[in-house]
């Protein structure tokens, strides 16, 4: 997507909750960008990095020796034109060569210093990105899958993005380009009036400050445009990162050209922001240019009138004149710097709003560690709803003994897939409660409820990277052949082997390169390989044929041995010899039993088992 340099802001998203988390930060204080300087700032001195802390104060000292030899450069070319003019002698007593040699040397230790700066800084700058990347990524892994079905990717990937790049800008602009230039205007005033007089600082100081006005008035008008600009930006990507993993389903009605047409009605918008947002730079460029220019010109007249007056030496014009260019220069780059600043202080602060979205589960505060002692769940009057209008389960209550096979059934709608949910505790329960061996999840670690859970989802979905990096994500560290006998369990062993990579061959983006029944044997392969003592299987074989499907129901029923197993099922036939079966409608439990159990009593369960049955007599 293509990106102005000027300034941005990008509007909150709007799936953001209402009762936001930072709303005890004042909008002023968000706007202006405090918020987020206060939150860099302990990157920059940490209390328990004493290294950091030197690198900072040697980064400054580099800094204030570059701004000395700047500022003293221009008097060495004055002393070189007086010199050669026949008007003064130099205080170093060198004559026209030596000091050209020395305004050189003087030039080449600026550049040196400042790359010097630049050098001991970039660790402290790399180290401050890497931690507040590390710091997001981790932190929208613990929100909530609430939180994360709403948020739209392609926008959150931007947000992300835009913010860590901000970081970086900041750190390396605010502190040495702004922070120095002060510093240069200040030496640089205090020059004028000791060598000149006081007019010559009172028509720089107007000069700059009518600069600074007008750059940050027309700036943060920009900003409003800027903002327009993001969101088109946003939204396209958002259109197009959506198409692009839908691509199967695009090429199934034929949308390509729907498709194209709203992506290129978004980027229309966004050109048409784009396009303002350019005309309103060019209008700034301008401006500056016409205070610069006439500060400039101010200050020449009046040192050309000092040397038709004789109190000014041909010199003392051209070090005038070098000062001023000097002033010039990083003033237009004020600006470019400001704009940038801007945008990053908007694009961060965004990201810091990410990084404040509170995790809707959490540990609690006295969590403790999950101690599975048989695997017995139980869910004991449990309400649940996604949206509290909308109520899915209510008070289910299941019991599953230790190493019980437990099925739950039901139509399409009726709550099944939603009790795993609850069991892994993607959401918390509304009331009731669930217990693990007597345990309520709410009172453990999340990390030690998901190691003891191992998850066979309806959709598997993979990493983009090899069989067997997909298979060893069960368990960190897995060996080869830990993996292979996982996968011989899965009944996956020999297909890969077939395969002209074997084990190295990669999937594709979320597994695309395999069948939807080879895809599901892997997501088997690693949930065997994770071995957990509680198994939730949320219609594990729905995408295989009817003959691996009961060869991955006798591994499964194998892996199933001394374990709790909370089976998922809409095929029936899957659960047959389960244990006990819970029949689910509309949120409650309208029978349960097992297979026979079921059929003698008639009910919903036998319309379901006889209806499944005509069906696959008719295919």
């Amino acid at each position: 997507m293509p990106a102005d340099t000027s300034a941005s802001a990008t509007p909150a998203d709007p799936t953001t909750p209402s009762n936001d988390p930072n709303k005890d930060v004042s909008q002023s204080e968000r706007s202006s960008g405090m918020r987020t300087i206060r939150k860099v700032a302990p990157y920059l001195w940490p209390a328990d990095k004493p290294w950091v802390k030197q690198r900072v104060m040697l980064a400054m000292l580099a800094l204030v020796l570059s701004k000395m030899v700047s500022v003293y450069t221009p008097i060495l070319y004055r002393d070189a034109v007086n010199v050669l003019g026949g008007e003064g002698v130099s205080d170093l007593a060198l004559g026209a060569i030596g000091l050209t040699v020395a305004y050189g040397i003087a030039r080449l230790m600026n550049v040196g210093f400042q790359q010097l700066r630049d050098a001991i800084f970039a660790r402290v700058a790399q180290r401050a990105l890497r931690m507040l990347a590390l710091e997001t990524f981790q932190h929208i892994h613990r929100l909530s899958m609430r939180y994360h079905i709403t948020r739209k990717t392609g926008g959150l990937s931007r947000i992300i993005e835009r913010g860590v790049k901000g970081v970086e800008f900041l750190l390396r602009f605010l502190l040495f380009s702004i922070g120095p230039l002060v510093l240069e205007l200040l030496m640089i005033g205090v020059i004028l009036t000791i060598l000149f007089d006081v007019w010559y600082l009172v028509v720089v100081a107007v000069t700059i400050g009518l600069y600074v006005w007008f750059t940050f008035a027309v700036t943060e008008w920009r900003v409003k445009l800027r903002r327009v600009m993001n969101e088109q930006d946003t939204d396209a990507n958002q259109k197009a990162i959506d198409s692009l993993l839908n691509f199967e389903t695009v090429k199934y009605f034929g949308a390509e050209a729907r498709e194209a047409g709203r992506y290129d009605k978004a980027m229309e918008g966004y050109e048409t922001a784009a396009l303002k947002t350019s005309y309103s730079l060019a209008f700034l460029n301008f401006g500056q240019s016409v205070i610069i220019t006439s500060g400039l010109v101010a200050v020449m007249v009046m040192a050309a009138i000092g040397v038709q007056n004789g109190t000014l030496t041909v010199g003392d014009f051209v070090m005038v004149n070098a000062y001023m260019i000097q002033i010039t220069m990083p003033l237009n780059f004020l600006g470019t710097v400001y704009r940038e600043i801007r945008q990053a202080l908007v694009d961060m602060g965004e990201m810091f709003d990410l990084l404040e979205q509170p995790a809707e589960v959490v540990d609690a505060p006295n969590a403790k560690v999950l101690n599975v002692t048989g695997g017995r769940i139980e869910l004991d009057d449990v309400h649940f709803g996604y949206d509290p209008a909308r109520p899915i389960l209510k008070g289910v209550s299941v019991t599953a003994e230790p190493g019980q096979q437990v099925a739950i059934v039901g139509s399409t709608g009726s709550g099944k897939s939603t009790i795993g949910r609850l069991l892994f505790r993607f959401y918390d329960v509304g009331a009731g409660a669930l217990r693990i061996d007597g345990q309520d999840v709410r009172d453990v670690t999340q990390d030690s409820l998901h190691a003891a859970i191992g998850v066979v989802p309806q959709d598997t979905v993979l990493f983009n990277d090899t069989i067997r990096y997909n298979i060893a994500y069960g368990r960190n560290n897995a060996s080869q052949s830990e993996i292979e006998a996982a996968a011989r369990a899965a009944q996956i062993h020999d297909f890969i082997q077939a395969l002209p990579e074997g084990y190295d061959t990669a999937v594709g983006e979320r597994g695309l390169k395999l069948s939807g029944g080879e895809k599901q044997r892997v997501g088997i392969a690693r949930t065997l390989l994770k071995n957990p003592p509680i198994l939730l299987l949320d219609e594990a074989t729905s995408a295989l044929d009817t003959e691996t499907e009961q060869e991955i129901k006798d591994a499964l029923h194998a892996a199933g041995q001394g374990r709790t197993v909370l089976t998922i099922a809409h095929r029936l036939s899957t659960i047959a010899e389960a244990d006990r079966i819970i029949v689910l409608e509309q949120g409650e439990i309208v029978e349960t039993g097992t297979h026979d159990e079921l059929l003698a009593k008639d009910g919903r369960y036998a319309q379901l088992w006889y209806r499944q049955q005509a069906d696959e007599t008719v295919e």
